[in-house]
């Protein structure tokens, strides 16, 4: 159950790669659309895969949107009634992001947020893990394992045909010429450090 809409909230929608994030997010739009709610649409404007200013789903459905580089730019395009406010790929932005969702629920604003929890390495994904502890709400996705049909909770990144390196950049604006979908044992990463590899004894 949700808390009443006037004391405001945290939303996170996160998982990998293909597990539909903005699908989920575009479904908690369309609804509040139907609530006349007065809602604001944000991406960041380096994810530029399928549109210029929409969020678009890899389903193809989509909605307006308005393409920011700094999550300080949000407060150029909301006012004091504004309802809600969504950004998709919250990841891609900067870590000024966690404070000011912060700042947006204290006021009564329902903020609701799609992206990866963690990197190509399966790590955690820059301030992502703050962000989920903060959120009031947190729905994980999971997606299928593109080798196994098991349900995939990482993003392998491909260069090449074969698994991205350990040191390679983080960030990749990519989908499924660079990106699959992988579980814990099908996940690699090209020379990743194993500080506990061989420590469990075989008996």
């Amino acid at each position: 159950m949700y808390l009443n809409q006037k004391d405001g909230w945290i939303e996170v929608i996160c998982g990998p790669m293909f597990a539909g994030k903005t699908e989920e997010l575009l479904r908690r739009v369309k609804r509040l659309e139907y609530a006349k709610k007065n809602i604001v649409v944000f991406k960041p404007l380096i994810d530029d895969r399928y549109s210029d200013n929409e969020v678009v789903s890899h389903n193809n459905n989509r909605t307006k949107s308005v393409n920011i580089t700094e999550t300080i730019q949000i407060f150029d395009y909301i006012d004091s009634k504004t309802d809600v406010v969504v950004i998709d790929e919250i990841q891609f932005l900067d870590e000024e992001a966690v404070l000011i969702c912060e700042y947006l629920a204290s006021q009564g604003i329902r903020v609701i947020v799609s992206g990866l929890d963690k990197d190509f390495r399966g790590e955690p994904f820059s301030f992502m893990p703050d962000l989920l502890a903060m959120a009031e709400y947190v729905t994980k996705l999971t997606a299928i394992c593109v080798l196994c049909g098991k349900p995939a909770t990482r993003t392998q990144r491909i260069v090449n045909g074969k698994p991205a390196r350990y040191i390679d950049p983080i960030v990749l604006i990519g989908a499924e010429e660079s990106y699959e979908a992988r579980c814990r044992s099908c996940h690699k990463v090209y020379r990743k450090p194993k500080p506990y590899k061989n420590r469990i004894k075989n008996k």
